[in-house]
């Protein structure tokens, strides 16, 4: 198989857009199994226009979730969101257009990640309660 090894839950894409762009972390309430997630996939409008591209462009970053206690992570915008293309950061100069949200997406990690994180197959467990944008400076 290729391109295995993961399991994931995409929104809707949203009626409209969500303007992040006056916001710098994106915060979540967890509860998981220790192991390390791909937090919220923030899907923006497609402003690249690179030939062949008709897809939202994909902002990602990692997040490890302690194991069975409620955590709070907070991720900046601008320093741990990465733009990615099929699971590989993209080497090139990017900026994410916030203001244009259209969709964002959580995935389970089954390698790699964070360090010290639970990795490989098998079942996994991640409960939300919330997922906020804040302004923190």
């Amino acid at each position: 198989m290729n391109r295995s090894g993961f399991c994931g839950m995409w929104s809707k894409k949203f009626n409209g857009y969500i303007d992040l762009d006056t916001y710098d972390t994106i915060s979540l309430k967890v509860k998981g199994d220790g192991r390390s997630y791909i937090s919220t996939g923030i899907y923006t409008e497609n402003w690249v226009n690179s030939p062949g591209q008709e897809e939202d462009n994909l902002w990602q970053a990692f997040v490890f979730v302690p194991k069975d206690n409620w955590y709070i992570a907070k991720i900046p915008v601008s320093h741990r969101y990465l733009p990615t293309w099929r699971g590989n950061v993209i080497d090139a100069e990017m900026e994410m257009n916030a203001a244009r949200v259209v969709g964002m997406s959580l995935s389970v990690n089954a390698e790699g990640g964070v360090p010290g994180a639970r990795s490989g197959l098998g079942d996994f467990k991640l409960e939300i309660d919330w997922i906020k944008a804040l302004r923190t400076e």
